[in-house]
């Protein structure tokens, strides 16, 4: 059988890295991707078990999942604009906090929320550069018309979305006036903002300017966003499943998948029955250029699993369903457990286990 461990004290100490990053601002916690594959509820009973009482979603189900599961109090924020009158009813029924990008998504809101006689609460979504989604900088008229204009629509808070591609980018400078430039028009002309927020789980571990009222906290929760040496993270989440088959190859045998690769002396082998249609060797998008290409083009070279206490090394690319182990030195035989580094987001076809 092959199962998805999720180390639950790992988990733990990431959250406190998260809080002492914080440093007092309010905590979103995203449980987006079906809580980053550990399920939506899970994830969010994990870290609400240590202080996280704000949640943010992607979609109508992932609210739902939250209410259903017993989140009937806490605040859940919808980290996407609509303008699906279906949607936005299902939105306002289950009292989730709604994004309004612009004029026609806070009018939608703003119908519905009539409709059913209550006032429904929204954060405004501003453009700083990303074009995800929002108000656009140079158009604070806009964005007043929206709290001048939505009596039925409540605006508690105020947010963008930071590009940040290093530790050293300036641009995350520009994009921060820009937002407070948005922030002082609205106060301006005589409206609150409510609660402020810009920084992911980048932007968290590395710009503290980015730190305003609240953070959202999402692939930093499993340590499997963007790692710096000594950061403090930890990575969760590994696979287990027994070997299928263990012998020996002779010199010259070729072994692999989409490459072969030609043995150059007599090599005991096992077949992991795990590949990239599980999940295995499949990672989040990371830093891009020529740079970041070479680590993980090195990473991959580097990949090993454990069998019976020893790392041993992945023999050519990574199966469909299956990967060749180079286990000449270690003593093991089918039936024998593996274990492997493996991200639950991408996860498939394992039993989730929580330790």
């Amino acid at each position: 059988m092959r199962t998805l461990v999720i180390d639950t004290s790992a988990l733990r100490a990431n959250i406190n890295v998260i809080k002492e990053r914080a440093a007092g601002a309010i905590l979103y916690g995203v449980v987006t991707g079906d809580g980053g594959g550990l399920g939506t509820a899970n994830l969010a009973r994990l870290i609400r078990n240590e202080g996280i009482g704000r949640f943010a979603v992607g979609s109508v189900e992932e609210a739902r999942a939250l209410r259903e599961a017993g989140f009937v109090d806490e605040e859940i924020l919808m980290l996407r604009s609509t303008v699906d009158r279906e949607e936005l009813e299902q939105l306002v029924d289950l009292g989730v906090v709604c994004t309004v990008s612009s004029v026609d998504t806070g009018m939608a809101l703003n119908a519905v929320a009539e409709n059913r006689s209550t006032v429904a609460e929204a954060h405004i979504q501003v453009d700083t550069g990303m074009g995800l989604g929002g108000f656009l900088v140079g158009e604070p008229e806009k964005i007043l018309l929206a709290y001048r204009s939505l009596p039925n629509v409540a605006l508690s808070g105020i947010y963008t979305q930071l590009h940040t591609a290093s530790r050293q980018d300036r641009e995350v400078e520009t994009q921060l006036n820009q937002f407070h430039q948005v922030l002082d028009a609205i106060h301006a002309a005589g409206f609150e903002t409510g609660t402020v927020h810009a920084a992911g789980s980048y932007a968290l571990l590395h710009f503290q300017q980015a730190r305003l009222d609240a953070v959202r906290a999402g692939s930093v929760l499993l340590g499997r966003c963007r790692r710096t040496s000594g950061d403090g993270l930890t990575t969760v989440g590994c696979g287990q499943a027994p070997l299928s088959e263990v012998r020996w190859l002779p010199k010259g045998h070729t072994v692999g998948a989409d490459r072969l690769v030609t043995l150059k002396r007599p090599t005991r082998v096992a077949v992991l029955p795990v590949g990239y249609q599980n999940g295995l060797g499949v990672d989040r998008p990371r830093d891009s250029g020529l740079f970041a290409a070479f680590r993980q083009w090195r990473a991959r070279r580097r990949r090993t699993v454990l069998v019976g206490g020893q790392r041993v090394r992945v023999i050519g690319s990574i199966g469909s369903t299956e990967t060749i182990l180079n286990v000449t030195n270690v003593k093991c035989s089918a039936g024998d457990l593996a274990t492997f580094d493996l991200d639950p987001l991408f996860a498939k076809g394992f039993q989730l286990e929580f330790r």
